[in-house]
C-alpha cells in the first residue's frame, strides 16, 4: 500500500540529507568550531553520497560530531522543491503539500543543530513530524463506542460507486469482532438491488437488518432501525444511505432530513483512495453541505500514490478512520497515522 509514495519519499529523504551534508562540508572549520585545522572534503557533485551509507555517516561523524550546524534555506531549497514535486505527483493536495514543505523548512532551517553522526535521523524526524501534522490523530471507533451512550448511531454518506454499502458491512463485522452488538438500517431505498445487497451482507456476517420496501422513505427506515436498537439494547446502529453527489440539491436535502430524524452521533464520509484529489474535493463539499465526523477511504490497496490518505484529514479538518484494502469483510484496517508514517519513512539511521 502506497509503495510508489514510499519510494519517492526515500529519494527525497536522501536528497535532503545530501544537501545538509554538503552544507556541513562547505562550512569552514572555525564556523563549525573544529580545532583540528583540517578542511573537510566536499562531496562529489556527480554522485551525491546517500545519507544511509556508512561512508556518508563516517564523514559526517568526523566533520560535525557534537558540533552545531546552521542549515540555511539556500542549502535545502532545491531538495525541498523536489520534495514538493514528489508530493504533488503523488496526488497530495497543494495546500497539504505546502503545509508539509513549510513544516520541514521550519524544522531544518535557521536553527542550531547538533547533528552528531546521523543527518538522516534529522531529516527523517522533520519529515515524520510534518506528515503527522497533516495526518492528524486518527479516530478509534471502538473507543468511541465504549465511551458513549448506546446505541451509537452512525450515518454513512458518500458518492455513488465507492463501495459504501460493502464498507458498512465491513464496519459491522469489525464491531461484532470487537464484542459489540450491531443492527444495520437499509437506508438506500432507491438504488436497484441495494436492499438485497445489504441484506446478503448482513446475513453473511450474522447481523440484524431493518429494511422497508424499495422506494420507501429512508428516514423512516433508519428511524425504525434506531427504535429497534433502543428496545433490544443494541450497541451500534449502522445506517446505509444512497450514494449521491453534492451537486444534487434534492438528494442532499434528503440527507439533511435523514440527519434530523435519525440524529446520528457520527456522520462518516466514504470515498475511494484511488480517486486522489477528487476524493479530497468531494469530501470538502460534503463537509460544507451536510458535515462529517470522520472519513473512510476504500480501495487503498490499489492506490500506490497515497495522495488522498495524506491530504483528506488536513483539508477538511476531520480524521481518517479506516482504510479499505480488499473485498473481504476483514479487509479494513483502522487508520493509525503513526504506523502509516513509520511505513512510509522507517526509522532514521
Amino acid at each position: 500500500m502506497f509503495g510508489g509514495l514510499r519510494e519517492k519519499l526515500l529519494v527525497a529523504r536522501n536528497r535532503l540529507g545530501s544537501s545538509i551534508y554538503g552544507a556541513a562540508a562547505t562550512q569552514s572549520p572555525p564556523e563549525l568550531g573544529l580545532s583540528t585545522g583540517k578542511t573537510a572534503p566536499a562531496p562529489e557533485t556527480s554522485k551525491p553520497i546517500s545519507p544511509l551509507s556508512p561512508t556518508f555517516v563516517d564523514k559526517v561523524r568526523v566533520l560535525i560530531t557534537d558540533r552545531e550546524l546552521i542549515v540555511s534555506e539556500k542549502d535545502v531549497s532545491d531538495a525541498l522543491s523536489e520534495l514538493e514535486m514528489t508530493l504533488l505527483e503523488s496526488d497530495v493536495a497543494m495546500p497539504v503539500s505546502d503545509a508539509i514543505i513549510s513544516h520541514v523548512k521550519i524544522s531544518l532551517v535557521g536553527k542550531h543543530r547538533k547533528i552528531g553522526d546521523s543527518v538522516d535521523a534529522l531529516v527523517v524526524g522533520a519529515l515524520k513530524s510534518a506528515l503527522l501534522d497533516v495526518l492528524g490523530s486518527g479516530f478509534n471507533l471502538a473507543d468511541y463506542v465504549r465511551t458513549h451512550n448506546r446505541p451509537v448511531k452512525i450515518l454513512f454518506t458518500g458518492v455513488n460507486g465507492t463501495g459504501k454499502t460493502t464498507t458498512v458491512a465491513k464496519i459491522g463485522a469489525y464491531l461484532k469482532k470487537m464484542g459489540f452488538t450491531v443492527v444495520i438500517g437499509a437506508g438506500d431505498t432507491y438504488r436497484a438491488g441495494a436492499i438485497e445487497q445489504i441484506g446478503v451482507h448482513a446475513e453473511r456476517i450474522g447481523i440484524k437488518i431493518i429494511q422497508h420496501q424499495e422506494g420507501a422513505d429512508p428516514s423512516a427506515v433508519l428511524f425504525d432501525a434506531v427504535q429497534y436498537a433502543v428496545s433490544h439494547k443494541i450497541d451500534v446502529v449502522l445506517a446505509d444511505t444512497a450514494g449521491r453527489f453534492h451537486t444534487k440539491s434534492n438528494l442532499m436535502s434528503q440527507l439533511e432530513k435523514i440527519k434530523r430524524v435519525m440524529k446520528p452521533d457520527l456522520v462518516i464520509y466514504i470515498d475511494e483512495a484511488v480517486a486522489g484529489n477528487d476524493a479530497v474535493i468531494r469530501a470538502a463539499e460534503f463537509e460544507k453541505t451536510v458535515g462529517s465526523d470522520a472519513v473512510i477511504l476504500t480501495k487503498a490497496d490499489m492506490d500506490s500514490r497515497g495522495g488522498a490518505a495524506i491530504s483528506i484529514a488536513h483539508t477538511i479538518g476531520k480524521p481518517l478512520m479506516f482504510l479499505g484494502t480488499g473485498q473481504g469483510y476483514d479487509d479494513i484496517i483502522p487508520f493509525e497515522p503513526e504506523q502509516v508514517v513509520e511505513d512510509l519513512l522507517g526509522g532514521g539511521t
